[in-house]
């Protein structure tokens, strides 16, 4: 038993396929969802906001017309996802790493990417804890309180639970907490979808022939709406469904801590990529499989989320001219199941609070995340922290260590101020307070203002939401397929290159989503947009510079100390 044990240890640590692994290698359906978790998690990431609000609104402002627009969509993302997975599985190096070696100053496309998330992440929590917030105004009937501000009181009371949650879990919590809530909607949203019965010719044609996207009439009923122009309401769809770019780089973490293949392993040096691509049944490349499947069930999900949503919108919302808006984003849906049953509303409350629940508890968790791999991917270069290189002798001789999360070249305690488990530690903590105060602060800041203003219509969320998803949801996919292209090319062997169709998807979805999120920067908010965005990129261009020269002149000092003793 002893033997069995640690060799399975060393297996799953050596990017062998452990014995019982038959994920990898079977093709029976059944056990391909035996890998699907990390997928779970990017999956549920946009059930709550993507599908309950932004699919359903789409139904009933545009009908079926967006459903190919949908679908090619989430087709791009998943090619973005996996191009991303399967480098990560092969090499061991998070997209952070590879970026940090773009022409320019060392890392100024991570510290940029590191200023937005500042920004956005903020935003992202405000909006999913104020949506919970419109949700719980509805039930207690508290909405048209304090000049109809009551929600945002409600959304940072849910705020402040989740951080208190956040502080006793981490990724396996999350894991399980997402996986339950993702079966059990697909369960309940496809025996809706038929139940409700829609015309299946109209539901085919939305996938087959685009159309124009034009507002109904009625739609001047709602003024946030109309007020805004077509293009931008289209591409914050974009930008909500399927995920943003940060979930994909947060994905990419996560097989590293799940230790799929060279994942969570350090940076494979050339003689293992050589041997790898040599190699059609190495074991990392077995693991790109997984990746496939993990990918493939987790946008499959979202796709049939997409779908019932969009359907049940057209169907139910459209003919009585109503749409998920202003303070009133999630109440609606419940007309999606009462004509079956009145009492099944409540069924449809529960499932729409813990779908948005979770949906808040992964995005404050995937910051840690992100910037544990940006601070990771900031120290590879440095004497005192550079990644120990596998190569194929270690891979073939077990000399490999046990596989952290990190693993970083040891240094004596003189050297080294605190190890990677500690510098993990100090990320966690200060960016989920950063993203939870900052929630926090954007609510009560919206509160004061409709408060004390006494406007007559409280800040609109998707209004506040919109230039930070028109990033991370479009502009920042755009920017990672593209570099999805330069990491394959420069870094791997031939063997070991993306196909040519997957290539393609890259090539093409990084073209759309870059012209969609300008695109739409543009019509939303003109020059200003532009000039923040153009702002940002100059900022982390001269932090980089200002960096680099800050080590160089540390590393001067430190030579010049040891001439001199």
């Amino acid at each position: 038993m002893g033997e069995t044990s640690s060799g399975a240890g060393e297996d799953a640590c050596h990017g062998t396929i452990p014995q019982g692994a038959t994920p990898l290698v079977s093709r029976h359906p059944l056990d391909w969802f035996r890998v699907f978790g990390p997928g779970a998690v990017i999956a549920s990431l946009t059930i709550g906001a993507g599908e309950l609000i932004f699919s359903s609104r789409s139904g009933a402002l545009f009908g079926y017309r967006l459903l190919w627009f949908f679908a090619l969509i989430l087709l791009f993302k998943w090619a973005l996802v996996f191009a991303c997975a399967r480098h990560m599985v092969l090499t061991g190096a998070h997209p952070f790493q590879r970026w940090m070696e773009m022409a320019g100053p060392r890392g100024w496309l991570p510290l940029v990417f590191l200023l937005l998330a500042l920004l956005c992440f903020p935003i992202w929590v405000c909006f999913h804890a104020g949506t919970v917030g419109t949700l719980l105004s509805w039930l207690t009937g508290t909405d048209g309180l304090l000049h109809g501000t009551a929600y945002l009181l409600w959304g940072i009371a849910v705020l402040g639970f989740v951080l208190l949650l956040i502080f006793t879990g981490g990724y396996a919590r999350l894991e399980r907490i997402q996986i339950t809530i993702t079966i059990l909607m697909v369960v309940a949203v496809a025996v809706s979808l038929f139940w409700l019965n829609p015309d299946w010719l109209e539901l085919a044609k939305g996938f087959l022939w685009p159309r124009p996207f034009d507002y109904p009439p009625w739609v001047s009923a709602y003024p946030d709406i109309k007020a805004r122009p077509v293009w931008v309401e289209t591409v914050t769809y974009v930008g909500v469904i399927g995920g943003s770019g940060y979930d994909y780089l947060a994905y990419a973490s996560y097989l590293r801590d799940k230790g799929w293949g060279q994942a969570g392993r350090g940076m494979a040096d050339e003689r293992l990529l050589q041997a790898m691509a040599k190699d059609p049944a190495h074991p990392n490349r077995r693991w790109v499989r997984a990746c496939r499947l993990d990918c493939t069930l987790s946008f499959l999900a979202v796709l049939v989320f997409t779908v019932v949503f969009v359907a049940c919108g057209a169907i139910v919302l459209g003919p009585q001219e109503k749409v998920p808006s202003g303070t009133n984003l999630l109440a609606l849906q419940a007309e999606f199941v009462t004509p079956i049953y009145p009492w099944l509303k409540w069924v449809y409350f529960a499932g729409a609070f813990l779908a948005m629940f979770g949906t808040l508890y992964g995005t404050i968790e995937v910051a840690p995340t992100v910037l544990r791999e940006l601070v990771a991917a900031a120290k590879v270069g440095q004497a005192s922290s550079l990644p120990r290189p596998t190569s194929a002798t270690d891979t073939q001789t077990g000399r490999q260590e046990a596989c952290p999360t990190f693993q970083m070249r040891s240094t004596p305690a003189s050297q080294s101020d605190e190890n990677p488990r500690e510098t993990s530690a100090r990320c966690r903590l200060g960016a989920v307070w950063w993203c939870g105060l900052g929630g926090v602060l954007l609510l009560a800041g919206s509160f004061a203002y409709a408060f004390v203003t006494e406007v007559k219509a409280p800040p609109g969320l998707v209004a506040l939401l919109t230039p930070a998803n028109l990033f991370t949801g479009v502009l920042a996919c755009g920017l990672i397929c593209l570099l999805n292209c330069w990491m394959d090319r420069r870094f791997l062997p031939s063997g070991l290159r993306m196909s040519q169709p997957l290539r393609a998807l890259n090539w093409v979805a990084g073209v759309l989503f870059l012209f969609l999120g300008f695109k739409g920067y543009w019509d939303h908010g003109g020059w200003r947009p532009w000039a923040i965005l153009m702002g940002t990129l100059g900022a982390g261009w001269v932090a980089a510079y200002l960096w680099n020269s800050g080590l160089k002149s540390q590393e001067n000092s430190s030579a010049r100390s040891d001439e001199s003793e």
